[in-house]
């Protein structure tokens, strides 16, 4: 095997870990994560699994008590009980410590699980839910993962069975701390590894029979649009399909399609020339039939009567075969400029070795080999069980195209960081069969837009295009506004980016990550944390009838939280319903948050360092922000080569400034200097001065007092200074203008005159907030009426 497939592994537990007797042995690795072996020849793995990596954790507390009975561990977060006999229900149990229950502390051996999931292999044909497998967090304090039947990872870069029978758990007791939890998972698995910058920005996908020259008008019509894509995503019909049927359907093909496109590596270099990169989808299950280009060389290399045409079978199993899938079905495109492959395994878990997953190996060995020259490795496939979150990024498989689909995607897409999966790549606007609907189209860009990555694709339907011009006026408009600010915003994505790989915060979070003795964080499937800076509830259902306005059912943590779009100021500690026209969905900031932004959106421009940024603070408390950077494609960040770009935003000081500190690090890596647009929001007006290392430096300062934001521009700015903004009198929290939302709101709704006339008379009449939802309460309107104009009031 390849050295590239050799990989670093610290399999073996410290030593002052591990406590053992004839046929167990149990791995205090932290306080909180317990390896439980049992084997009746008492011969024990110390190898990396499919799953566990590094079991080599730091020297964790704990206390041995030996009784009568067998013995007992006790660390700060666990409490064991083992009768050091064979595992049994009435022989091992551990409490995970802390008070967290009276009833559900403790686990007894082989009991069910009641976690909080994780996620699944696939969303293929699915309308609406699916069961989720386990993950590693739940209410109760403690999940479990059974590693008995993972393959071996051998030093050789290859695979194994295990030999015998055995129990190998691991036992994760941390009770409500989630995020140490997710920490720990990593580090056992793997962490999660960057992605390069391109696959932040939108991918176009679709299942059709595209030429060279319709893809590249395609591809200039959306230019035209100014809707930019970093992505460009061809799937099957890039080679022969149309084949003879003595060699099968031709779903697994590896030879171009030269009517389609005559000239492949013209083609994809001209779509590099245009900054995107490309993958190519690919069905490995059928194997190498003789009417491929490589197939002689292929079969005369792994010994098959190639004279006779015997297909070359698909055989994962075998490391011949393997080293030759690559060098002839995959190598020489990626020499032509494919830049990553997507691989669409359908074909279930079952291989040529019992218990070995074929997608496993898939993504395992496809991602490791596409880093074989430095650049940073990616792959795209289906979710493969704990441990996938190695190779990103998941396909998540043919959706229905509902609105059921739609409203299970989002709690999906979260939950999947209960096993550290971080990188779903979803169809967005669903992929097969279903129905049109343009306001479900403009959802699920949004949605799109605020998921880890964001894909539109369709099946070859004529009728099934993802082209916002297909849509109506209004949801054309939303689609591109949403493709667009996708792109502006890569500086947050990018450090997010960063902080999944090496903070171990995948950059969508379940609510109760951060809160999780909220109640109501288990109550909002469908809402997340979306960074470090955001919250987001996508909408999932159609506007309601008369009022033009979806509703969001949102929990708002204490503390004040502003809307991304409009700047409207809500105070927490609640819940509420929301409610918003088709171009918007709840993004929420806490107040002090800090968004990194760009104004250059095309593929080349965005997947480079920008020049300009445009950072957008929101008002209402301290705030602060580390921009990170690097090289954006290789793996130099794993040895550090970066840069970091501290902001400080001080609300609460005698005087309020916000700060952008000097460029730290691989400072080549940036431009030496940079443009500033700053945009402080839902704020009042104020005076400030700007300094560069202490001098005075000009600035362009404007107020908008519709969106409440000033805006500072401030040119031509070395990154090796310190840029501060001093503001000489208090920016004010802006109040929300009551008056002109509820105006807007009524102006836009088709409801009767007489009804807006009298319900706006009663706002402009300055009655106490108290009085008028009381005089609301009793009038005989619509109650979603009563809803949208109660958010404005009482936000």
């Amino acid at each position: 095997m390849r050295d590239i497939f050799k990989v670093k592994t610290n399999p073996a537990a410290t030593g002052e870990n591990v406590i053992a007797g004839t046929c167990y042995r149990i791995s205090v690795l932290t306080e909180g994560l317990i390896r439980l072996e049992y084997r009746k020849d008492g011969c024990f793995e110390d190898r990396p699994t499919q799953m566990a990596w590094n079991r080599d954790f730091k020297p964790a507390g704990y206390r041995l008590i030996k009784t009568e009975d067998g013995i007992e561990i006790i660390t700060k977060r666990v409490h064991i009980i083992y009768n050091e006999q064979e595992f049994s229900r009435h022989g091992l149990s551990i409490q995970v410590l802390g008070n967290l229950s009276a009833y559900h502390s403790i686990w007894h051996y082989s009991e069910d699980i009641h976690d909080l999931k994780g996620t699944a292999r696939t969303l293929d044909e699915v309308d609406g839910k699916t069961e989720l497998e386990s993950g590693v967090l739940s209410r109760f304090g403690y999940s479990v993962i059974d590693d008995s039947r993972s393959m071996i990872l051998t030093e050789d870069g290859w695979v194994e069975a295990r030999k015998g029978e055995g129990d190998d758990l691991y036992f994760f007791g941390y009770g409500h701390d989630y995020l140490d939890c997710l920490k720990d998972f990593y580090y056992l698995t793997g962490r999660t590894p960057m992605l390069p910058r391109f696959a932040l920005g939108n991918w176009w996908s679709r299942y059709y029979k595209y030429t060279e020259e319709s893809y590249l008008a395609l591809m200039d019509r959306f230019e035209q649009e100014a809707i930019p894509f970093t992505v460009a995503v061809i799937d099957m019909d890039w080679h022969l399909v149309d084949v003879d049927p003595k060699y099968g359907s031709g779903w697994t093909g590896y030879t171009w399609n030269r009517e389609f496109f005559p000239d492949p590596e013209r083609f994809l270099q001209t779509l590099h020339r245009r900054g995107m990169r490309t993958t190519l989808n690919v069905h490995p299950a059928d194997g190498v039939q003789a009417y491929e280009e490589m197939y002689e060389d292929m079969a005369k290399d792994l010994g098959v009567d190639w004279e006779h045409e015997d297909p070359v079978c698909f055989n994962i199993t075998d490391p011949d075969f393997l080293e030759a899938y690559f060098q002839y079905l995959h190598h020489p495109y990626e020499k032509m400029g494919v830049d990553f492959w997507w691989i669409d395994w359908q074909q279930g878990g079952n291989s040529r070795i019992p218990g070995l997953d074929p997608l496993w190996m898939l993504n395992h060995y496809h991602f490791l080999d596409s880093g074989r020259d430095g650049k940073r490795p990616m792959t795209f496939s289906r979710y493969a069980g704990p441990g996938s979150h190695r190779y990103p990024v998941g396909f998540s498989g043919d959706t229905i195209t509902t609105w059921d689909s739609l409203e299970f995607q989002p709690y999906f897409t979260a939950n999947a960081s209960n096993i550290g999966y971080g990188w779903w790549s979803h169809d967005i606007g669903g992929h097969m069969r279903g129905y049109k609907d343009d306001e479900m189209e403009a959802r699920w860009t949004q949605f799109g837009v605020f998921s880890p990555i964001m894909r539109l694709h369709s099946s070859c339907s004529e009728f099934n295009g993802k082209e916002p011009w297909r849509f109506k006026k209004e949801t054309e408009a939303v689609m591109g506004d949403f493709l667009r600010l996708r792109h502006r915003l890569m500086p947050y994505l990018y450090t997010m980016n960063f902080r999944a790989s090496c903070m171990a915060e995948p950059l969508i979070m379940p609510m109760y990550y951060k809160h999780p003795e909220a109640a109501e964080a288990y109550e909002v499937a469908n809402q997340y944390y979306f960074g470090s800076e955001m919250i987001v509830a996508p909408v999932t259902a159609p506007r309601i009838g008369q009022i033009n306005e979806a509703k969001v059912r949102v929990w708002i943590p204490e503390g004040t939280c502003i809307d991304f779009f409009n700047h409207m100021v809500y105070e927490g500690g609640r819940v509420m319903e929301l409610y918003r026209p088709l171009e918007a969905i709840p993004v929420l900031v806490k107040a002090g948050g800090v968004i990194p932004m760009t104004d250059d959106i095309g593929a080349a421009e965005v997947t480079a360092n920008p020049e300009t940024l445009r950072i957008r603070i929101f008002g209402g408390a301290d705030g602060a922000f580390t921009l990170y950077e690097d090289d954006n494609e290789t793996c130099n960040y794993e040895q550090g080569v970066c840069v970091t770009t501290d902001m400080k935003f001080d609300w609460e000081g005698e005087k309020q400034s916000f700060t952008i500190a000097s460029a730290v690090g691989a400072v080549e890596l940036i431009p030496e200097k940079r443009n500033y647009i700053l945009e402080f929001a839902a704020v009042t007006d104020a005076e400030c001065s700007v300094t560069l290392n202490g001098g005075e430096t000009a600035c362009r300062k404007s107020y908008d007092a519709d969106s409440r934001t000033l805006t500072l521009e401030i040119n031509q700015v070395s990154t090796a200074k310190t840029l501060v903004v001093r503001f000489e009198t208090s920016m004010k929290l802006s109040e929300n203008p009551v008056e002109k939302l509820v105006f807007d709101f009524l102006n836009q709704a088709e409801i009767e005159f007489e009804i807006k006339e009298m319900l706006f008379r009663r706002i402009r009449e300055g009655k106490s907030l108290k009085v008028f939802l009381s005089e609301l309460q009793a009038m005989e309107i619509d109650g979603e009426i009563k809803g949208a104009l109660v958010e404005i009031l009482t936000a």
